[in-house]
């Protein structure tokens, strides 16, 4: 419900906003997945964030494969665990433990999984607002993730955002066209659990930060 008033014309209600912030606060980087399956209905709802998502220019440049047979998810996760072999093995010692300890994938039990593609190349939006930043087609991309990913959380879904890959082999494991460059792989399902406290800083990998640091130029 969207109020009125003088001062804040167009400013949704209060219990909106603390919804809208506690929707945020409990949004997590899932990796412990339930195994069953997902209701396709609630999985469209999410896909459809992506309508809404901003773009650079309007140029929508998300491409979304759905990862569904067994030699693609086989070719994902195997990709997946060559790139996280060597990501350990370049750990410094006092954190290389700790590493290994991180559970970094759901890509085993998740039900649905996603590979999300920026399409460099498009001409949707003649360029606009890319010809000195084409980055900001990637970015759009990630507006759109995060839209995705809220949607998600909202409808009881977890997501887990994979990084951990080699984007060029799983370029050609998923034939993809040229000139698409990989954002992300999503892994989606019910999650086993959703706890207050991110993973990553109840493992003490990492304290996440209490304030924005902001400067004044």
């Amino acid at each position: 419900m969207i109020g009125g008033g003088p001062e804040r014309p167009g400013a949704f209600a209060p219990e909106f906003r603390a919804e809208l912030a506690r929707l945020m606060d409990r949004r997590r980087d899932v990796r412990r997945f339930r195994t069953d399956p997902v209701d396709e209905a609630a999985l469209t709802r999410c896909f459809d964030s992506f309508l809404t998502a901003p773009s650079v220019g309007l140029s929508e440049p998300w491409r979304v494969i759905r990862v569904e047979s067994e030699r693609a998810r086989a070719a994902a996760l195997a990709n997946f665990e060559a790139a996280n072999a060597e990501a350990l093995a370049g750990q410094p010692r006092d954190r290389a433990t700790l590493y290994a300890r991180l559970k970094l994938s759901g890509m085993r039990d998740a039900p649905v999984q996603l590979a999300v593609y920026c399409d460099e190349t498009t001409g949707k939006g003649h360029g606009l607002g890319a010809a000195t930043m084409p980055e900001m087609r990637r970015y759009s991309v990630v507006a759109a993730i995060t839209q995705f990913w809220l949607t998600a959380r909202a409808e009881g879904l977890g997501t887990g955002w994979v990084s951990i890959l080699d984007p060029e082999r799983l370029a050609r494991d998923l034939d993809v066209p040229p000139g698409w460059a990989l954002v992300g792989y999503l892994c989606v399902g019910y999650a086993r659990a959703l706890d207050r406290v991110p993973e990553l800083e109840a493992e003490g990998w990492e304290v996440r930060r209490g304030h924005l640091p902001i400067e004044t130029r």
